[in-house]
């Protein structure tokens, strides 16, 4: 046996059984080894795309579904560059992934050959770990390192704070297996398992938090132990504020009108809590984090104390678990919360059914209402996130997802495709048309590949939205050609370019037919860039208008 298939063979088998049950492949010649040891190990679901950047993020799709690492395979060269925007992400959103690059042995280093880059630590400091494998040989010891070096990725990836490992692994031709199965020592592993065992640290004493009735919990994207933490709020009397992408808006103590209560100063005036819990990354609305910078005790509880979510800088504790006690007294407190975004809530909610027009926030609302229990649904980290986060009411059963680590728009067709092959039900991905026209290439599926349950939903206004709501839409005359991106592409033709069923929405009337169909769909939005920044105007002055009115002020 060739040392390039040996190597692959033996790393391939032990990922899985360290546990791993899925990989995506960019083919390429010089990882040909490693394809070709995915395609013989049954176990493993592999999934194949042409595209690096579409592979990286459908890898990283089913890892923050699935909560499990995923490899992801390509060639040597550029291959591997493509890569790093999803890198990235995992790394800034806690995503486990394996990223395994194929390279030129060191002796085609630095000559000119083909497809050849300095990979080595090629992510940076983008990754928990990088590895330069080594070109493999035929000498005895070789099994034990690489049996070991899987394991090691493996628990890396995981323990103690998720995120991407890089193993960057140096082929010597020849790449195909040469009929000989002969080596010099057993290529077979533990039976049992992994080759190495890794138990998990103990966690972290817990921290006990000051006993108050005064206190809010708040809950931002990829938060933990979420329920938990939920319960003993409910229990304290406390608010949650809850982010839809961190799966706690759910039960009678969940706002969803946080963002308008925490724009109106009287109300803030009036309402500065004792202690401030956050779980998670919170960032989607401008006044949440203003709020977390007047916090005079702001708890951050985190999994690693590596590393912690602290965008204001106003963490005076960290821990990796707090205890939230119970207090008795009276529950002004929550009640005070809990009328203002009532009334806050009812506002929005007039101004978004007081037209027939389809809307983006109303959109928004409707279709997170409309999903069936069990149902996940990723929304782009620009508007579509921020409009649920201002107009979701509080539900249960649902998944909400976003690649809010880096808040990119890059890879979204391919992100919201891996999760919903993880998920395993019903999925619906709420994009802008940028977001989608960047990830063109995340439609192209093969024939032997499954395709995921998913409605693709594209708001299409014809340029980047979110600009329109920025200071930068009030320089009118470059705004359009700098800011905006308008485009004429036709989303159908895309549709119809791919083999994809395609449905344009006219009214939210039709939304619930597009909810009740099944397979993987495109479905077109329409909107109007301008008319939605002043949409939110109005919701927005309508809400805090309330508020006030509420306040006597």
């Amino acid at each position: 046996m060739n040392p390039a298939t040996a190597l692959a063979t033996v790393l391939v088998d032990e990922l899985m059984r360290c546990g791993m049950t899925d990989a995506v492949l960019a083919p390429g010649s010089r990882s040909a080894p490693l394809a070709l040891a995915l395609y013989q190990q049954s176990k493993i679901r592999l999934h194949v795309r042409i595209d690096e950047r579409s592979a990286s993020f459908l890898a990283l799709g089913i890892a923050k579904r699935s909560g499990r690492p995923v490899a992801v395979i390509c060639t040597s060269g550029t291959a591997a560059a493509n890569f790093h925007p999803a890198v990235v992400e995992a790394h800034e959103a806690g995503v486990p992934l394996l990223i395994l690059t194929a390279d030129r042995p060191p002796e085609l280093r630095y000559t000119g050959a083909n497809q050849t880059v300095d990979q080595v630590k090629l992510y940076g400091t983008a990754v928990r770990w990088s590895c330069e494998v080594g070109t493999p040989e035929e000498r005895p010891g070789m099994v034990a390192y690489w049996r070991s070096l899987a394991s090691r990725a493996w628990h890396a990836a995981q323990q103690p704070d998720p995120g991407p490992v890089h193993l960057n692994l140096a082929f010597r031709e020849p790449l195909i297996p040469d009929g000989d199965e002969d080596w010099c020592e057993p290529l077979d592993g533990d039976v049992t398992g992994a080759w190495t065992k890794v138990r998990a640290a103990t966690p972290g004493s817990v921290l006990h938090v000051p006993p108050t009735r005064r206190g809010v919990l708040v809950v931002g994207d990829g938060a933990v132990n979420v329920k938990r933490y939920v319960a003993a709020a409910s229990m304290a009397g406390w608010p949650v504020l809850a982010e839809p992408n961190g799966n706690a808006r759910y039960g009678d103590h969940a706002l969803s009108a946080h963002h308008f209560l925490l724009g109106v100063p009287e109300f803030v005036d009036r309402h500065h809590p004792d202690v401030v819990v956050t779980l998670g990354k919170p960032g989607l609305s401008r006044p949440l984090l203003s709020f977390l910078r007047r916090a005079e005790q702001h708890v951050v509880v985190s999994p690693s104390l590596a590393r912690w979510p602290d965008p204001v800088r106003s963490a005076t504790q960290v821990a990796q678990e707090a205890e939230i006690p119970v207090v008795s007294g009276d529950d002004s407190w929550l009640k005070s919360w809990r009328t203002a975004d009532l009334i806050a809530r009812n506002a929005v909610d007039s101004v978004l059914d007081s037209t027939d027009e389809l809307t983006e926030p109303r959109l928004a609302r409707d279709l997170v209402a409309a999903i069936p229990g069990g149902s996940l649904l990723l929304a782009a980290a620009s508007m579509p996130i921020r409009d649920l986060d201002q107009t979701m009411h509080p539900r249960r059963g649902i998944r909400i997802l976003a690649n809010r680590g880096a808040s990119g728009i890059d890879g979204l067709v391919s992100t919201a495709m891996g999760a919903a092959l993880a998920h395993g039900n019903r999925a619906y991905a709420l994009l802008g048309d940028l977001a989608f026209l960047h990830d063109q290439n995340g439609l192209v599926i093969g024939p032997q590949d499954q395709r995921p349950d998913l409605a693709i939903i594209v708001i299409n206004n014809v340029g980047g939205g979110i600009f329109s709501l920025l200071p930068q839409a009030s320089f009118p005359e470059p705004f359009e050609r700098v800011f905006a991106t308008p485009h004429q592409v036709d989303i159908a033709s895309i549709a119809a370019a791919h083999g994809i069923p395609y449905a344009r929405l006219e009214s939210l009337n039709d939304l619930s037919k597009v909810v009740a169909k099944e397979g993987l769909r495109i479905v077109e939005a329409r909107t109007d860039r301008v008319a939605n920044a002043e949409f939110h105007a109005r919701m927005r002055e309508a809400a805090q208008d309330a508020v006030r009115s509420l306040l006597g002020v």
